[in-house]
């Protein structure tokens, strides 16, 4: 995987201006493994850069979307996440606290077959899987007993 200045010298060549908040934020998602939301980005390199606006965080994650150096997690009407990992991987999603991780193990017959039997060219993919993650499970769970201990 590339590192921030590589990427930032490739869109330069690209004629995208290479700015230091630009370079802060990428820094940020290439070092993550949290999938932030703009806000947490925002929250984030405003540390470091005081002027620094939540416009300017959404404008650099749109262009590294764009031109393919960062993923984005849509989930309808909640905030989006960034992934800094562009290629192709599998998550796991926590439907009460909104968190995200990756889950890095290879399914490689699911595209195969796809491919196979489907005739279908896949050019990239994403799965996620929902749940609760050990935290809130942790958390349901102590409710349960204490809801159990006061019946």
């Amino acid at each position: 995987m590339m590192d921030a200045i590589q990427i930032l010298r490739q869109l330069k060549e690209k004629g995208i201006r290479f700015t230091p908040q630009r370079q802060a934020i990428l820094e940020f998602l290439l070092s993550t493994d949290t999938h932030p939301t703009a806000e947490e980005i925002y929250h984030h390199v405003k540390q470091r850069f005081t002027g620094m606006s939540l416009g300017t965080i959404y404008n650099t994650v749109k262009m590294l979307k764009e031109h393919g150096y960062i993923m984005e997690l849509s989930y309808g009407e909640m905030s989006s996440r960034f992934d800094g990992n562009p290629e192709n991987h599998y998550h796991i999603a926590c439907q009460k606290c909104g968190r995200v991780f990756d889950y890095n193990r290879s399914f490689p017959d699911l595209e195969q077959e796809m491919e196979s039997h489907q005739g279908f060219q896949v050019q990239g993919y994403r799965l996620e899987f929902f749940g609760l993650c050990s935290a809130c499970l942790q958390a349901v769970d102590t409710v349960k007993t204490a809801e159990a201990e006061a019946e």
